[in-house]
Formats: structure tokens, C-alpha cells, sequence
């Protein structure tokens, strides 16, 4: 069914509630743990997540809901609310204000609206299927490339990325840079570095071993500002993909980009999920 304005006005009752949770405790004691998969997780990480859950079992008991750190509620409806109540919990822990709250509606594995909220910079990007993206309610978009070479691309961190895929990243940082090694990627930014490319500021940024919780939000984000989200392979990202995440700001350069990626020694696709 179409996004309405009762889903866009909850998901932004959601982005508030996070954030009413999450602001008490940025550059306060955080009551950081770290947990068996060696990343770190907040008090404010579980309360922004459970007071989204209270809202959707309030208001929507029937959707299903995925959370980083709630795990999955099966719904009967065929939409999930997809939450990661903060994305770059390491950037959170050190004071850094470029991590966000992610909230996606995906409906039968499609992401339709999503949301990127910094609640302490208090910016919200709001990405809604056929409609252009906001931030903080006023229209954004993304910028032309005319080549690849110059281009500015930006990731969180390669050592987060699978095994493997490093070589095809440096593959397309090669290409953007021209051989000169002061023009390499920006660093940090989780989620951040996606508004920042719906706004015109970032042209690719490059990601690997995400779950959907990290991605679903940034499509209607990056896609309504007039970019494009795909994986390694050029294919749309759902529920399905296996967390290989590329976004472009000028979806003119994609099959550079795709030729950058792969333009390493073996040659061989990325594969895909399942």
C-alpha cells in the first residue's frame, strides 16, 4: 500500500522519541558494554530502540518490526519497521555528532520511507517512495559528477568490511583519485555520510557487511534526493541483499563506479544474497 501521512507522521513520532532518549547521554556516562560481536552497544542504544517499540506496539501491533537491538517481531501485515536507534554507536561513545537514528517502512522487502535523524545536530532527512527527499522539511539534493576521477568517496571504515571485499574498495578509491594519494576517501560517518550525499556534499559512498537495519533507511533517503542505491552488482537493495551497499549521488557515474569495483585482478561479481 502507499506510504500515508499517518506512517510519515509516526515515523517522525519515532525520530523523536529517539532522540529524547539518546540526547541525556551524548558525552555523559553511556553505560557502554560491548557485546559477543566486539561492538559496542549504550544505554542509550536500548532506550531510543524500546521507546520506538512501545510506539509501534501501541499504534501499529500488526507490522513486524527488526531492531539492532531487539531483535525481530513477526508482523501479519507485510511491512516491518526497520530501527538501528544509533547508527556509529563508536562515533556516539567518543563524542563525535556524526552518528544517526535510522527508521525505515519496508514493505514486502522494499524500503519506502526512511529516515536519517542526528538528534543532537537536529537533522533530519526524511526519504519518502515517489516523493522528494527533505531534510529538516525543506527539499534536498544530490549533486551532478561529471567523471569519476575527482569524485569523493567516503566510507566508515574498511576494517568493517567482509573478507575480501577490501581490493574492490581500493579498487574505486584508485579510480577516484588518480593516482594521487592525498585525494583518498573520508573516513567515519556510518549513516551521516548518507544525508551528507543527499545534500550534495559526499558523490559515492561505499559500504560492506551491512544488515538491513543499516541500509533500509538510506534508500528512500538517497533515492528521493535523486541518487541511487544499489549493491556491488548494480541490483536494488532489499531485505534480501547481502549487505554490499554502494550510493552515488549522480546515478550517471554508476557503471563507473561498478567498473572501478571490479576492475581488480579476478574479475568476479560480488555475490549476492542467498
Amino acid at each position: 500500500m502507499p506510504v500515508s501521512r499517518a506512517d510519515i507522521e509516526l515515523a517522525l513520532r519515532l525520530a523523536d522519541a529517539a532522540g529524547a532518549a539518546i540526547r541525556p547521554y551524548f558525552r555523559a556516562e553511556q553505560g557502554l558494554e560491548i557485546k559477543a560481536d566486539r561492538s559496542p552497544v549504550t544505554r542509550a542504544d536500548r532506550e531510543a530502540e524500546a521507546a520506538m517499540r512501545r510506539l509501534l506496539d501501541a499504534e501499529r501491533s500488526g507490522d513486524g518490526i527488526v531492531g539492532e537491538e531487539y531483535g525481530e517481531k513477526p508482523g501479519i501485515t507485510g511491512r516491518q519497521w526497520v530501527l538501528d536507534p544509533i547508527d556509529g554507536t563508536r562515533s556516539f561513545t567518543v563524542g563525535r555528532a556524526i552518528f544517526g537514528t535510522l527508521i525505515a517502512l519496508v514493505e514486502d522487502g522494499w524500503p519506502v520511507l526512511g529516515i536519517i535523524d542526528q538528534p543532537v545536530q537536529r537533522e533530519r532527512w526524511l526519504g519518502v517512495a515517489g516523493r522528494p527527499t527533505t531534510l529538516n522539511g525543506v527539499a534536498t539534493r544530490t549533486r551532478t559528477c561529471a567523471q569519476l576521477d575527482g569524485a569523493i568517496v567516503a566510507t566508515t571504515s574498511p576494517h568493517l568490511f567482509g573478507e575480501g571485499d577490501v581490493p574492490h574498495f581500493l579498487a574505486l578509491v584508485a579510480a577516484v583519485s588518480g593516482g594521487q594519494p592525498r585525494q583518498g576517501p573520508v573516513y567515519g560517518g556510518d549513516c551521516y555520510n548518507y544525508g551528507l550525499l543527499a545534500s550534495g556534499h559526499l558523490d559515492i559512498v561505499c559500504e560492506s557487511g551491512l544488515q538491513l537495519y543499516d541500509f533500509a533507511a538510506l534508500v528512500p533517503v538517497v533515492e528521493g534526493a535523486g541518487g541511487r542505491m544499489c549493491d556491488w552488482n548494480g541490483d536494488p537493495l532489499t531485505a534480501a541483499s547481502a549487505g554490499h551497499v554502494l550510493a552515488i549521488g549522480d546515478p550517471a557515474r554508476t557503471d563507473d563506479v561498478l567498473e572501478a569495483i571490479h576492475g581488480v585482478h579476478d574479475q568476479d561479481a560480488v555475490p549476492r544474497a542467498g
